[in-house]
């Protein structure tokens, strides 16, 4: 039977603007008649010539409203005379897994179907990104185009007769108006697995979880938040590593509204594993994963919360465990700019570059493909490093095993005998979610002013053994030492001369509302374990008051503190 492609007429939607991590809205707002449609073939007309004859990866976190938007990608993908879709099967890939294909395939690029660590389900949030041919987060300058194009949109084409099963693996063709289309429907485990079993030594990580004659079980839980990371965790903890189903690893069958959850590791959202670990002492380790499988939370005996900034620093200090770094070598580290610089005291020690750069993964990229940068991460969860394009949950959880099975020490170990060497980078996040935007954008606008004028310099507020003296104010922004593109307005900063810092950030990654981050940091040398919320109080107190954040949001307390 040969297919034939449509023109169909449409109109604009407004705001159909990327943010850092691809559109994200309302389920119910991509349900809306050629919604989806759109901003697909906007996706393709931004692609322009490199559309025709190309190969792209499709895949997901398996949330509501996937199985349709595949069948819409697939429809138009064949319109527009893409050559060959490679689908995970029943539309799932994790983020990673998705950039591990398209770098392994050598495909034109990819779309994700993702709304990261947002709630799913049919009143909840759904998400589309589409990843470059190096399997990295489309640039601005791409996602600008498809924001332009989605402006002016008039038409769309589309093959409506196109059916294709994608819950069966295997090669399917079609024959589309005289021409041949193609979908691969895999196992979307398989190369990833492959990939990590290259990173790190499994045969070490199965002794340290099974045990050996001279070293007991090292007793993990891995928490897959009933997200795509399932099929995953499966594979490489309990077949590969020979963890047991039962004890070791919990909600791996991906759900597509996450059974009714927030899948973000946060110790807000991830509370029952938090609670598992304080609960049963005999847990040596946990570990939980967000939607889309590229963000971590690593926990140790008792719950032992590790940072994601002390995470960063620790793997980066200890790289040379790990067969990929052994072979490959360590080049730079980065972090994101609200990220405790914890990982730059790591980098001096080393003699490596440490590079700063803007909330956002695809900042990290042009360094990686200039060879300049091997690790880098996020205070938001994120760690990952060159093997890819984009952070990776379940790689890092495997980096911080092979740092204790190599170490033969314990999490909590590990991170004292680390501020110990390098001081301890006090670290914590407010995040006031869902704030009524126009009072979130007066309550900026007010403090963009004043740290623009300066008049916060030289200013002294007294916190509880000290009083802290404004050094510095600006609204972060960056040039990329490699292609020279720049990023304004990431950020206001409030520098003290201590090196203590106060970010107020509004957050472009949710569906509705504005979420006001609040990032609070200070460097202490000697007064390394204290509980960090004690300690960080009276800068909270200063931040709080400097922002005037209950006085225009009428919020008495964040949603959710890190």
């Amino acid at each position: 039977m040969v297919l034939k492609s449509t023109v169909v007429q449409t109109t604009p939607f407004e705001g159909q603007k990327p943010g850092t991590s691809g559109l994200r809205k309302k389920v119910k707002v991509f349900m809306e008649k050629n919604y989806t449609e759109n901003f697909i073939q906007s996706i393709f007309n931004a692609l322009g010539d490199k559309t025709r004859g190309a190969t792209l990866i499709v895949g997901g976190d398996g949330r509501y409203f996937s199985t349709q938007a595949v069948k819409i990608i697939i429809r138009i993908a064949a319109a527009n005379e893409v050559k060959k879709l490679i689908i995970g099967q029943l539309g799932n890939i994790s983020t990673p897994a998705v950039s591990a294909l398209i770098r392994s395939n050598k495909t034109q690029g990819g779309i994700i179907l993702t709304a990261s660590h947002n709630p799913g389900g049919i009143r909840n949030d759904f998400g589309i990104k589409f990843n470059i041919e190096s399997g990295a987060p489309a640039p601005d300058s791409f996602t600008d185009l498809i924001y332009e194009h989605s402006k002016t949109i008039k038409e769309y084409k589309i093959v409506p007769d196109l059916d294709c099963d994608v819950s069966v693996l295997g090669l399917q063709k079609f024959e589309v108006g005289g021409r041949s289309f193609e979908v691969e429907v895999i196992d979307p485990t398989l190369n990833y697995v492959k990939l990590m079993k290259e990173i790190f030594d499994f045969a070490k990580l199965k002794q340290l979880i099974r045990g050996t004659d001279h070293r007991k079980p090292f007793n993990i839980l891995i928490d897959s938040m009933n997200a795509v990371t399932g099929v995953y965790v499966r594979k490489i903890f309990v077949e590969c590593l020979e963890a047991s189903p039962d004890t070791n690893v919990r909600r791996i069958i991906p759900l597509d509204n996450f059974g009714e959850i927030h899948p973000d590791p946060n110790l807000t959202y991830a509370k029952e594993l938090v609670d598992k670990l304080k609960e049963n002492p005999s847990y040596d380790f946990g570990a939980a994963f967000d939607g889309d499988g590229d963000r971590n939370m690593i926990l140790g005996k008792n719950a032992f919360f590790v940072t994601p900034s002390d995470s960063l620093a620790v793997i980066a200090d200890n790289l040379e465990c790990i067969p990929y770094f052994q072979k490959n070598g360590v080049r730079g580290f980065a972090r994101s700019m609200p990220t405790a610089a914890a990982v730059d005291r790591v980098a001096k020690a080393l003699n490596k570059e440490i590079f700063e750069v803007p909330t956002g993964w695809k900042y990290f990229c042009n360094l990686m493909d200039a060879g300049r940068l091997s690790l880098c991460g996020e205070e938001s969860f994120g760690t990952g490093s060159d093997h890819i394009r984009e952070k990776d949950g379940i790689w890092a959880v495997l980096a911080w095993l092979s740092i204790i099975h190599h170490k033969n020490q314990s999490v909590e170990e590990i991170m004292k005998a680390h501020w110990a060497k390098y001081g301890r980078n006090y670290f914590t996040r407010y995040d006031y979610e869902e704030c009524e935007g126009d009072k979130a954008k007066a309550m900026m606008d007010d403090l963009e002013k004043r740290v623009d004028s300066g008049e916060l310099v030289g200013k002294s507020f007294d916190g509880a053994e000290k009083t802290y003296k404004v050094k510095l104010t600006d609204n972060f922004s960056y040039t990329d030492p490699i292609d020279n593109s720049k990023a304004v307005k990431q950020g206001l900063r409030i520098i003290f001369e201590d090196g203590s810092r106060l970010i107020y950030r509004l957050s472009g990654t949710g569906s509705s509302g504005a979420t006001i981050r609040l990032y609070v940091e200070s460097f202490e040398e000697k007064n390394i374990e204290k509980d960090a919320q004690e300690q960080l109080k009276p800068l909270v107190l200063i931040a709080l008051s400097i922002s005037k954040l209950k006085e225009y949001t009428g919020r008495d307390a964040p949603t959710v503190i890190t």
